[in-house]
């Protein structure tokens, strides 16, 4: 009867554990989609194609691009840390400040 009880608590143990697993993954997922970090991320990517286009089209030299693509890549940056320190997601005010930034550059890549 002892080793029946263990077995139950056992069983019970690992399904919450698996459980609280599959939250967690789930949570992870809506994190990394979260729509103001989506669109974010959309625009960086946007961006990113407007460079490359720019930069065939040779109306921006390569450097020029590097430099747009550097400014890109530390908006990113600023975007992960602040959705690390807010749960996975960022705030509409961070969404915000980023956004400027990006139209700074996106002002850039249109001269």
């Amino acid at each position: 009867m002892k080793q029946l009880r263990h077995m139950s608590v056992l069983l019970i143990a690992t399904g919450l554990l698996g459980a609280s697993i599959a939250v967690a993954s789930a949570q992870s997922n809506w994190d990394a989609n979260h729509p103001r970090r989506e669109q974010v991320n959309d625009r960086l990517q946007n961006q990113n194609q407007r460079i490359k286009q720019e930069v065939r089209e040779g109306e921006i030299s390569k450097g020029q691009a590097r430099q747009l693509h550097q400014e890109d890549h530390a908006i990113r940056q600023e975007e992960r840390a602040m959705s690390s320190v807010n749960g996975g997601h960022i705030t509409k005010t961070e969404q915000k400040a980023l956004n400027q930034q990006e139209n700074a550059v996106s002002q850039q890549i249109g001269r």
